[in-house]
């Protein structure tokens, strides 16, 4: 599907333009532990870019729970957002 692959497109610019890498870094196990800049300040760059990107309202239990990449995209799926590659 064009816009599914389009959508992981975007996700992953998103986060390599936040994150200060190439997105060729960016994978499923990304997460603060692995980027120096997914900091708590970059966190909130990235909520609000996620929300304007994707026209989503995340909640902040929503935003709390997210400690990876792989959390970031199971949030944008509940809320219909669908990255699938296949």
């Amino acid at each position: 599907n064009k816009r599914n692959v389009l959508n992981m497109k975007r996700l992953t610019a998103l986060l390599a333009k936040i994150f200060q890498v190439s997105e060729s870094e960016i994978n499923d196990n990304t997460s603060p532990e692995n980027t120096e800049k997914w900091d708590s300040f970059n966190t909130l760059n990235l909520v609000t870019e996620l929300e304007n990107e994707f026209k989503v309202q995340l909640r902040f239990d929503e935003i709390v729970a997210i400690k990876s990449v792989k959390d970031i995209k199971e949030t944008l799926v509940r809320h219909n957002i669908n990255l699938e590659e296949k």
